[in-house]
């Protein structure tokens, strides 16, 4: 991650939550007046985001805030480990509590379901990406999560690669027309995906040279067809409504990437709390 821009994406996180002061905190504990607290896992999970970002949120909240303790991301978490510890002012510390919890708890949440879809796929070639389906304001973040899972990222944003999809072929009047045209006028260092749900459209992108085919929603006996018919011609992208129930099956048909919406925008967050050390 961008250390310049993840402190911008922080502060901004903090001074939503904040607002002009802590009614709770603030009137009860002074500056001076310091303690200390746990990040305790409550369940068990894959580790995502505890050094590089909860414990970047409490620092930002105040730079005296010490962080000790911090697991290791991709690390194994189960109930009752400590994630981190913090020092420092009272008043600061439950200030950055519920943004730090609310971020490490989301990102675990990836890391962990990536690393169970990895965990299906192990016995095969292939890898568990990502797609755009992500958070506003917290793309940087939960790609990053699916790392630590073991997962791979997809485009980051529209300018890191090409992807004709289906509303760019019906606006353009054919796959055909939109691979040659958009050939015409980005860099040779650039590939082209094409993203296709019809055995004639995965022809069609074979024909005009596609440098990766996607495969959406297509049944498994479709997609191992589809798969003979490019036979290395292409990297060849599954996508569309994977689950963990058919993933592997998915796998074994000969493909080369598994892209999984699910990853960041139906992972469950993990149960995290910070208590109190006395």
């Amino acid at each position: 991650m961008d250390n310049y821009n993840l402190q911008i994406v922080l502060r901004s996180f903090l001074q939503e939550d904040i607002g002009h002061g802590d009614l709770s905190s603030e009137p009860l504990f002074d500056a001076s007046v310091t303690g200390s607290a746990r990040l305790v896992a409550r369940e068990s999970f894959v580790v995502a985001g505890v050094e590089a970002v909860a414990a970047q949120v409490f620092m930002l909240q105040n730079q005296e805030i010490q962080c000790t303790d911090a697991v290791k991301d991709g690390a194994s978490a189960v109930a009752g480990d400590t994630l981190l510890t913090v020092t420092g002012p009272v008043v600061d510390l439950l200030k950055a509590e519920r943004v730090a919890l609310n971020l490490l708890q989301r990102l675990s949440g990836i890391a962990t379901l990536t690393s169970r879809f990895v965990e299906k796929t192990k016995l095969y070639p292939v890898r568990i990406t990502d797609t755009r389906k992500t958070t506003p304001g917290l793309r940087m973040l939960e790609k990053y999560a699916v790392r630590v899972g073991g997962g791979y990222n997809h485009r980051f944003n529209l300018s890191d690669g090409v992807l004709i999809k289906d509303n760019h072929i019906a606006a353009c009047g054919s796959l055909t027309r939109a691979v040659e045209r958009l050939r015409e006028k980005i860099p040779h260092t650039i590939k082209i995906e094409v993203e296709t749900d019809t055995i004639a459209q995965v022809q069609e992108c074979l024909d005009v040279g596609a440098d990766i085919i996607m495969l959406d929603n297509m049944g498994l006996d479709t997609m191992k067809e589809a798969v003979a018919m490019i036979a290395g011609a292409a990297l060849v992208e599954a996508s569309g409504g994977v689950t963990l129930e058919t993933v592997a099956d998915i796998a074994a048909t000969g493909v080369d990437i598994v892209s999984v919406g699910a990853l960041t925008h139906s992972a469950p967050s993990c149960d995290i709390g910070m208590d109190w050390k006395d």
